[in-house]
C-alpha cells in the first residue's frame, strides 16, 4: 500500500536548523512531483516547497525562500526539506505530499505529518 512517512520534526530554538525527511513506498516515486506543506494551528494548509519528478525544478513559498531547501533521492524514494534560520512562525505540522497529473486524473498521496516547533 502507499505510504509516506515523515521524520525529523522536533523542538528547535529560533535561528536553528532541522532536516525533515519523507520515505515513500507503494508507488513509483520517480514519476511524482513532491511537495512539503505545513499547517499551523488555526490556519490553512500552505505549500512550502515543491520539487519536480526528476529534481530539475524547485519552487518555494516566499516566506521560506533562501532558508529552506527541498531535495530528493529517487534511488532511495526519499524527499527532504532542509530548514535553516528557523523562525517562530515556522511552527506547524509539516506534511509530505506526492502528486502526479495523469490523463485519468490526479493521483495524490499524503503523509501523516511531523510537528516542528520553533521556540526559545
Amino acid at each position: 500500500q502507499v505510504q509516506l512517512v515523515e521524520s525529523g520534526g522536533g523542538l528547535v530554538q529560533p535561528g536553528g536548523s532541522l532536516r525533515l525527511s519523507c520515505a515513500a513506498s507503494g508507488f513509483t516515486f520517480s514519476m511524482y512531483d513532491m511537495r512539503w506543506y505545513r499547517q499551523a494551528p488555526g490556519k490553512e494548509r500552505e505549500l512550502v516547497a515543491a520539487i519536480g519528478s526528476n529534481g530539475s525544478t524547485r519552487n518555494y513559498a516566499d516566506s521560506v525562500k533562501g532558508r529552506f531547501t527541498i531535495s530528493r533521492a529517487n534511488a532511495k524514494n526519499t524527499v527532504s526539506l532542509q530548514m535553516n534560520s528557523l523562525k517562530p512562525e515556522d511552527t506547524a505540522v509539516y506534511y509530505c505530499n506526492a502528486v502526479r497529473y495523469a490523463w485519468t486524473g490526479t493521483l495524490d498521496y499524503w503523509g501523516q505529518g511531523t510537528q516542528v516547533t520553533v521556540s526559545s
